[in-house]
């Protein structure tokens, strides 16, 4: 029973694309509903199943992990943002004067202009 909510939820879901494909001709709005009634079937249908109640039980569990994460302060964020720019300024001419210094290392054993 389980394989055929699944197989039901797929055709719901190639439906809803069919149709956007089908209507064409006709206006952009029929054409988006079309899309979003049979994914909002596939969606329904989906849950329904053992997969599908799994996994909205992740998903759920998941929202409740994220509000207990503490997230860094407006303060922080920027300071760290500033750090791992300065680094990549820092890099970035670090390896233009590499990518120079061999460049100019080359031109010299093949006894071109520097």
């Amino acid at each position: 029973m389980n394989k055929l909510k699944l197989a039901l939820a797929l055709l719901f879901f190639i439906g809803g694309i069919a149709g956007f494909i089908y209507l064409a001709e006709s206006p952009m709005v029929l054409r988006i509903l079309s899309i979003l009634i049979g994914f909002l079937l596939a969606g329904v249908t989906v849950k329904f199943t053992t997969q599908g109640q799994e996994f909205f039980v992740y998903a759920k569990e998941s929202i409740e992990e994220t509000r207990k994460v503490v997230w860094p302060s407006r303060k922080e964020t920027l300071q760290t943002s500033g750090v791992v720019f300065a680094f990549v300024i820092a890099m970035a001419l670090f390896l233009w004067l590499i990518d120079a210094a061999l460049m100019s290392l080359v031109k010299l054993l093949l006894n071109q202009e520097v």
